[in-house]
C-alpha cells in the first residue's frame, strides 16, 4: 500500500509537471514565432513584400535545425518566398498544427498566418524538438514511476523483513516464558529504535513478574520453614486440650492455643500487608506529605517510650521537607524502624533520626549506637522472616524490615542499611516531586 501510494504520488506530480513544461515550450514557440512575424512585417512596411522575400532566402542559407520556417505567398496564393510547402489550407491566425513539407520531410509546427499588402506572410515554428522533450519527460517520468515502484516495494519488503524478524524475537522469548523459563528476555540491539525500547519496555515488565515470581516463591519456603513451629505449637496445645481431664489444665491448654492462633494470625496479617503494598494494591490517590511534621510527630510519639526504657531518642529534621505520597504508609514504615529500636536495642541505646533532602530525594535515617548486627547477617534482614541471631529471644517475627522495604519500593524509593560506624541503622530515599519521573512512578 505504501509502495501504490508513493507511485500514485510520484505519477500525479510527473503528469502536473509534464502539463506546466508542455504548456511553457508551446507558449515559447508562439511567442517566437510572434516576434518574428512581427520584425518582418514591420520591414515590409519599408520595402515591401520584396523585402521580406530577400530576407526569407537570407534565413534559408544561414538554417539551422532550430531555424524557423517561411511562406510569403500573393494574393493568389502563389509562392513568392518559401521554405516549406504548406498541406492545409492558409487562413489568418494562430494555428497549432500546421502539417507542412521541407524537401522529403513531412512535419507539423504551430504557425502564424499575418496578412499584409499583396498576400500572407505565415511563419511556421516546427514541433519536433517540442515533440522530442515530450518524449524525454516520459521517459523520466515512466523511469521515476518505475524506480518508485521498486523502491516502494524494496523497502516494504525490507521492512516487513525487520519488522518480521524483530517480532519473532519476541515471540520466541514470548513461547519460551510459556514454557516455563522466566530467565528468558526479548534481545536488544541498543540502536534505541522504537523496536528497542519496545525490547527494553518488556524486559522490564519480565523483571518486575520475575522477581514477584521469586518473591512468591520465596514467601511460599518462609511461610512453610517459619510457621511450621508454631502451628506444630498450636495442635498440640489442642491435643493436650481434647485429652485433658483436668479442668484447669484444659483451660490453660486452651488459652495457650488461642495465644498461639493470635500469633499465626498477626503473622498472616503482616505478610497480607506485605503483600497488598508489594503488589501495588496500595495505590490509592497520593497527596503531597510534609515529611517534617510527619517525622517530627513520630519522633514526639515515640520519645516517652524511649525514655521509659532507658533509652534516648534524638531527631534532627530540617524544615520544608515535602513529597507525593501515602502518610499512613510512611508512618507505618517509621513506626515499625522505631519499634524495632525499643525492641532489639539495650538499655541506654542512643537513637537517632534524621533527614536531608538532595537534589532528587529525601534520606530518612534511624540509626543507634548499639551493638549492630555481624556483617554476615546484615544483607538478608530486609527478606521475610529474617531475624538476627541475637534477636531470637525477643517477641518478633521478622517482619518489619520487609514491610519497610516494600512501603519504600512502592513509593519509587528504595530501603538500604546505612552500615554507620558502630551500632545499626536503616536509611530510607524517596524520590521527590522535583523528579520528573517520580510523581509518574506514584501515580
Amino acid at each position: 500500500m505504501v509502495a501504490l501510494a508513493f507511485s500514485a504520488a510520484t505519477l500525479a506530480i510527473g503528469g502536473i509537471a509534464y502539463i506546466v513544461t508542455h504548456e511553457a515550450l508551446e507558449k515559447q514557440l508562439d511567442h517566437r514565432v510572434a516576434v518574428e512575424s512581427q520584425a518582418l512585417l514591420d520591414q515590409a512596411k519599408e520595402g515591401g513584400p520584396a523585402s521580406i522575400a530577400q530576407s526569407i532566402r537570407l534565413r534559408e542559407k544561414a538554417r539551422n535545425s532550430s531555424s524557423l520556417d517561411y511562406l510569403l505567398v500573393d494574393d493568389a496564393g502563389r509562392p513568392i518566398a518559401a521554405t516549406i510547402s504548406p498541406l492545409v489550407p492558409l487562413k489568418e491566425g494562430y494555428e497549432e498544427f500546421f502539417r507542412f513539407r521541407r524537401g522529403r520531410y513531412t512535419g507539423v509546427g504551430q504557425s502564424l498566418t499575418s496578412a499584409l499588402p499583396g498576400g500572407l506572410l505565415v511563419v511556421i515554428a516546427d514541433r519536433h524538438d517540442l515533440k522530442e522533450i515530450d518524449r524525454t519527460l516520459e521517459m523520466l517520468f515512466a523511469g521515476a514511476l518505475g524506480a518508485m515502484l521498486a523502491l516502494g516495494v524494496g523497502a516494504a519488503a525490507l521492512i516487513g523483513w525487520l519488522t518480521r524478524r524483530r517480532l519473532s524475537r519476541v515471540d520466541t522469548t514470548a513461547k519460551a516464558i510459556i514454557a516455563g523459563d522466566l530467565t528468558q528476555r526479548v534481545p536488544r540491539d541498543g540502536s534505541q529504535s522504537e523496536f528497542d525500547r519496545l525490547a527494553a519496555t518488556l524486559n522490564q515488565m519480565l523483571d518486575r513478574i520475575g522477581a514477584l515470581m521469586d518473591n512468591l516463591r520465596q514467601v511460599s519456603s518462609d511461610v512453610a520453614h517459619d510457621l511450621r513451629t508454631p502451628l506444630t505449637r498450636l495442635c498440640n496445645q489442642l491435643e493436650r486440650a481434647s485429652t485433658g481431664e483436668d479442668e484447669a489444665e484444659r483451660a490453660a491448654a486452651i488459652h495457650a492455643a488461642r495465644n498461639q492462633a493470635d500469633e499465626l494470625l498477626e503473622i498472616f496479617a503482616a505478610l497480607l500487608r506485605i503483600a497488598e503494598v508489594e503488589g501495588l494494591a496500595e495505590r490509592r490517590a497520593l497527596v503531597s506529605v510534609d515529611v517534617t511534621a510527619l517525622l517530627e510527630e513520630m519522633a514526639d510519639t515515640y520519645r516517652p517510650d524511649f525514655e521509659a526504657s532507658e533509652r534516648r531518642l534524638l531527631a534532627s529534621i530540617p524544615p520544608g521537607l515535602r513529597l507525593r505520597g501515602d502518610r499512613r504508609l510512611l508512618a507505618q514504615a517509621l513506626s515499625n524502624l522505631l519499634e524495632n529500636a525499643l525492641r532489639h536495642t539495650p538499655s541506654r541505646t542512643t537513637v537517632t533520626l534524621t533527614a536531608l533532602a538532595s537534589q532528587s530525594t529525601i534520606n530518612i535515617r534511624l540509626e543507634d549506637d548499639g551493638p549492630g548486627v555481624p556483617e554476615a547477617e546484615a544483607d538478608r534482614l530486609f527478606q521475610r522472616f529474617a531475624r538476627a541471631e541475637a534477636s531470637r529471644t525477643t517477641a518478633g517475627h521478622g517482619l518489619g524490615l520487609a514491610l519497610v522495604k516494600a512501603i519504600a519500593a512502592g513509593h519509587g524509593g528504595e530501603a538500604t542499611l546505612s552500615r554507620p560506624a558502630r551500632g545499626f541503622g536503616v536509611i530510607i530515599r524517596l524520590p521527590t516531586p522535583a523528579r520528573g519521573a517520580s510523581d509518574a512512578s506514584l501515580n
